[in-house]
C-alpha cells in the first residue's frame, strides 16, 4: 500500500469518532425495524426475494386477515426486515406510487424506544408529518407507530414495540410456506442510499442534521466519484450510535447521463437507489446468490492487476474474489470486501449492495472508478447513458 493511498485514509478517517459524537441524542435509534417496498405482485415478489436472496416468511397481512386495500409479505433473514406490498384496490395510493416509479422501497421504518417522542421531537424542528403516533394492538399486545415525509415519496415510520410480543405487528399472522430456501448469510442492513435531485442535497442532509440529529460522516465530491462521462456528489449522514447511516447522492455535471440522472428519470423522482445489506462471509453469500440466479454489476479484469498494491495483504483468497466479481477497499481501521446487484427490477431504479467490512467503516472510495465504470457499461447497453 503506497504512502500515498495512506495519506488519503489518514484523511479520510481523522477524526471519526468525532464525527459520531456530533449526532445529537434526541432521537436515539436501536436500528432499522423494516423496509416495505411497494411491488406490483407481493406474492411473485416473495417469492423471488426467498429463493435468490435467502429471506424466510415470517409474517402476512391481507385478505385472510381481515385486510381489504392491500397484501403484505414480511420477510426476515437475521436482522433485516423486508415488506412486500400490493394493493387490491386500482385507484389507492399504493397502486399510484406503483405506477408513478414501479417497484421501489416506501417506508424506511426506525425502531425507537419511544416512538411518541420521536415524532414530537422531529415535527417540532421542521419535519412534515404523515402519521401521528397512533396505537394498534391485539392480543400479543400494542405497538406505537407515527411518521413523517423525507425525500420524494419515501416515509420515516418510528416503531415502538416494547409492549408488543407478536409474530411482527397487529394485523399480521405468522406466514408459513412448504418451500424455504436456505439463507445466504445477510446479517444486517449497512446503509440505504438516497437519490436526489441536482441542488438538492445539502437541503436533505440538512433535514438529517437538523431535524433527526444526524452528523455527516463523510462527504464525497465529483472529483472523488467521477468517470470520463459521468460524476455525482454525496454525503453520508449518520445517527449517533452508528447503526443507522444514509448517504444522499445529488448529480453532477458530466458528458454524459449519470447513474443518478438515469435513476431519477426511471423512477420518476427521488428516492432510495439501493440497499447495502451486510454479511459475514461474502465468498459464500456471492456464490450462493449467482447460483440462484441473482445478476451483479462485471467488474474489469483489469481492476484486479492493481487490487493487491493499493489494499495490502487480505484473508480472502484473490483468485476466487476474481472470479465471483468481489472488490476490496482499505482504511485505517481495515478492509471491507463488496459488490452490486444489477437492478432488481426492469426499471434500473433499486438494487443492492452486499458488503463485509473486516474492520472498515468507509464506503469503498477506492472502487469507485471500477463501479461506475460498471454501472456505465450498464446504461450503455440499455441505451440511457
Amino acid at each position: 500500500m503506497s504512502t500515498a493511498n495512506l495519506t488519503q485514509v489518514d484523511n479520510f478517517n481523522y477524526g471519526i469518532e468525532k464525527i459520531f459524537d456530533k449526532a445529537q441524542d434526541f432521537l436515539p435509534i436501536n436500528g432499522t425495524d423494516y423496509v416495505e417496498l411497494y411491488v406490483g405482485n407481493a406474492k411473485q415478489a416473495a417469492h423471488y426475494y426467498k429463493s435468490a436472496f435467502g429471506f424466510q416468511s415470517l409474517a402476512y397481512s391481507g385478505l385472510e386477515t381481515g385486510n381489504k386495500e392491500f397484501c403484505s409479505y414480511v420477510l426476515v433473514q437475521d436482522k433485516i426486515r423486508l415488506i412486500l406490498t400490493s394493493p387490491f384496490n386500482p385507484e389507492s395510493d399504493i397502486s399510484d406510487h406503483i405506477r408513478r416509479h414501479g417497484d421501489g422501497v416506501k417506508v424506511i421504518a426506525l425502531w425507537v424506544d419511544d416512538a411518541r417522542k420521536a415524532y414530537q421531537e422531529t415535527t417540532s424542528r421542521g419535519a412534515v408529518s404523515i402519521l401521528e403516533p397512533t396505537v394498534y394492538s391485539d392480543e400479543h399486545g400494542e405497538i406505537v407507530k407515527a411518521g413523517i415525509q423525507t425525500y420524494g415519496d419515501t416515509v420515516h415510520y418510528f416503531i415502538e414495540r416494547k409492549n408488543y410480543k407478536g409474530i411482527f405487528l397487529p394485523g399480521f399472522v405468522a406466514l408459513t410456506s412448504e418451500f424455504e430456501a436456505p439463507i445466504t448469510g445477510l446479517k444486517y442492513i449497512d446503509h440505504m442510499v438516497g437519490n436526489v435531485r441536482l441542488g438538492e442535497m445539502n437541503k436533505w442532509a440538512e433535514f438529517y442534521a437538523n431535524v433527526m440529529g444526524f452528523a455527516n460522516l463523510v462527504t464525497f465530491d465529483d472529483k472523488d466519484i467521477s468517470t470520463q462521462y459521468t460524476a455525482l456528489m454525496s454525503k453520508v449522514m449518520t445517527n449517533g450510535n452508528g447503526r443507522i447511516k444514509f448517504p444522499i447522492n445529488e448529480p453532477a455535471m458530466g458528458l454524459k447521463k449519470s447513474q443518478v440522472e438515469e435513476y431519477l428519470d426511471f423512477y420518476g423522482g427521488p428516492g432510495c437507489q439501493h440497499i447495502a445489506v451486510a454479511t459475514d462471509d461474502i465468498v459464500f453469500t456471492i456464490s450462493e446468490m449467482r447460483k440462484r440466479g441473482v445478476e451483479f454489476l462485471h467488474v474489469p479484469g483489469t481492476y484486479y492487476d492493481t487490487v493487491v498494491d493499493r489494499v495490502g495483504t487480505i484473508a480472502e483468497d484473490m483468485a476466487t474474489l476474481k472470479s465471483l466479481g468481489i472488490m476490496v477497499d482499505r482504511d485505517e481501521e481495515g478492509y471491507l470486501l463488496q459488490i452490486f446487484t444489477k437492478p432488481v427490477e426492469d426499471r434500473p431504479t433499486l438494487f443492492f449492495e452486499i458488503i463485509q467490512r473486516k474492520g472498515a467503516k468507509s464506503f469503498g472510495k477506492g472502487n469507485f472508478q471500477a463501479l461506475f465504470e460498471s454501472i456505465e457499461a450498464e446504461q450503455a447497453r440499455r441505451g440511457t447513458l
